[in-house]
């Protein structure tokens, strides 16, 4: 009988093979529209990471500025002391050789690097220009944020030959007119003066960085704020996987007494933004997807109406209710599968054009990325449509009453 019941699906979709066109090719674009979209979603999302991570720690360790607390606490016999001048607290953080072998043990860390930040003047000729001067050990650096690649002049190797090299911004480069070799006169918080041999040049494309922000060595970073060997403000960490950030950020608040910032609260405007897109694009790859379903259905329901007379005759015959069914839905399944086949061609084309179009920037070519766990989610999704559009006709068709159909 499963073998009749196909011949007689594959009678009825070459019987008409005009609708049976039409509701595979809703199919098809349905699903090339559903693969394209997310696949673009997935290229999106891995270039904005990839952005995020070139400033940005998967965790981020540091002490966290505060203000004083009132001398003694407001009772109704004892007026509050409060001394606005009061220094804030210090951002050093204590010990941190030994708290970067502690975070260097966690499970899944793979760097983790101390860094000292501070704001700076930067003299060249007649002209000033304030700046965040970031002391850095260069290749853990390298290693975390990936600067060789960011680099348009120079290296950041350079910055291991000697205390008195920098590495600066191109926008910097291009306010104060500076180049490769060329020496820099800067000026710290502290009152201290130094001069800097320029060994490189970093292009983020991204104004704010590449127009305040410049590179040096930890240990000139350090004499910079006239500190010693021990003074660091940042704890730079990166995971095996980003995924597990919030993890490593909440175990290790409740280990050490000082903040741990996970990249994706670093950067909350850009995750919200990232959130809405993908929900406005899953919702209208998935509608798309629908629509093509509904198609199927609404051809289906109409074969059954005009079947109606043979569906009488194959139930006389002895046929089932559920042969019926399978008929039905064998014949949405076969729609299907051509749809799907076609549609998943059709999607790999259009992937591979868009990832030959350049945009510039930044983000260079076209931000899409072939990725087989969206194409089976696509598959997945567009079988299950099928089968469901198959299936609803189907049963009405199976409820038909041979009797009644002869007695019209």
């Amino acid at each position: 009988m499963p073998k009749i019941n196909l011949q007689i699906a594959l009678n009825y979709i070459g019987s008409n093979k005009k609708l049976t066109a039409v509701a595979s090719l809703g199919v098809v674009l349905g699903m090339a529209i559903y693969i394209f979209m997310n696949s673009m979603l997935a290229g999106f999302g891995k270039k904005s990471d990839e952005s995020i991570f070139k400033t940005t720690p998967h965790v981020r360790v540091f002490s966290e500025e505060q203000l004083s607390r009132p001398l003694a606490k407001d009772t109704s016999h004892l007026a509050m002391l409060i001394n606005p001048k009061i220094r804030p607290k210090t951002n050093k953080i204590i010990n941190p050789t030994q708290l970067i072998a502690l975070i260097k043990g966690l499970k899944d860390v793979r760097i983790a690097t101390p860094q000292v930040s501070q704001n700076v003047f930067v003299n060249m000729g007649l002209s000033q220009l304030s700046i965040r001067a970031v002391g850095i050990i260069p290749d853990e650096a390298d290693q975390l944020f990936n600067l060789t690649a960011t680099i348009v002049e120079g290296k950041v190797e350079e910055l291991d030959r000697s205390s008195n090299n920098v590495v600066i911004g191109s926008g910097i480069a291009r306010k104060l007119g500076i180049r490769m070799g060329d020496n820099i006169n800067v000026l710290s918080s502290k009152a201290i003066t130094r001069n800097f041999k320029v060994v490189g040049i970093f292009q983020l494309n991204n104004k704010r960085e590449d127009e305040g922000k410049m590179y040096i060595h930890l240990k000139a970073a350090q004499q910079l704020m006239k500190e010693n060997e021990a003074y660091v403000t940042d704890i730079n960490v990166q995971l095996s996987d980003a995924k597990f950030s919030k993890q490593i950020s909440c175990l290790l608040r409740s280990m050490i007494p000082y903040q741990a910032e996970d990249w994706e609260s670093a950067n909350e405007t850009a995750m919200a933004a990232a959130r809405m897109r993908t929900i406005i694009i899953n919702f209208v790859s998935t509608a798309i997807l629908l629509i093509a379903g509904f198609g199927i259905y609404n051809i289906l329901n109409m074969t059954v109406s005009q079947k109606i007379n043979d569906i009488a005759i194959l139930k006389a015959m002895g046929f089932e209710g559920k042969d019926v069914v399978s008929i039905f839905v064998t014949q949405a399944m076969v729609v299907g599968m051509m749809g799907v086949s076609l549609g998943v061609i059709v999607a790999v084309l259009m992937i591979k054009l868009l990832k030959k179009v350049y945009i510039g920037g930044d983000i260079g070519y076209f931000p899409i990325e072939f990725e087989l766990p969206k194409f089976l989610q696509g598959i997945v999704f567009g079988f299950l449509i099928t089968f469901l559009a198959g299936f609803i006709p189907a049963r009405k068709a199976a409820q038909v009453d041979p009797v009644s159909i002869f007695r019209k």
